[in-house]
């Protein structure tokens, strides 16, 4: 909602724009400010930023194959102290996941000749 509210607020401004969405105009400049002063952010954020690029780090160097599981294992033999569910957490709103091997099992194999049975 930001960002559309970034990309929209010209002509009638924010506030107009925020009574039509469930977002608070005081929401809106908060996190602008957030982005001009990382000093403002919450201690979760700043470890946040501060963790991802490391988080990136290792999932590259290990050919992108690694899940959550070993990135956190590898983070720990390298001294950072953080937990798995956090590792997570930052993996999954970055966009890695590590490969799944195996396949997906086929039980049947619909007959696209034979009509589909009615409800």
């Amino acid at each position: 909602m930001i960002a559309f509210i970034d990309d929209h607020h010209g002509e009638p401004g924010v506030e107009p724009i925020c009574r039509h969405l469930p977002i608070a105009p005081s929401t809106h400049y908060d996190h602008l400010a957030k982005l001009a002063d990382p000093e403002r952010l919450s201690d979760r954020g700043k470890r946040d930023g501060k963790l991802c690029p490391e988080i990136q780090r290792v999932f590259e160097a290990n050919f992108q194959v690694y899940g959550v599981r070993k990135v956190w294992r590898q983070m720990r033999r390298e001294g950072f102290n953080v937990a798995r569910c956090t590792v997570e957490r930052l993996m999954r709103d970055m966009g890695l996941e590590g490969v799944i091997r195996g396949k997906k099992i086929k039980t049947t194999l619909p007959d696209k000749a034979q009509p589909c049975p009615l409800d």
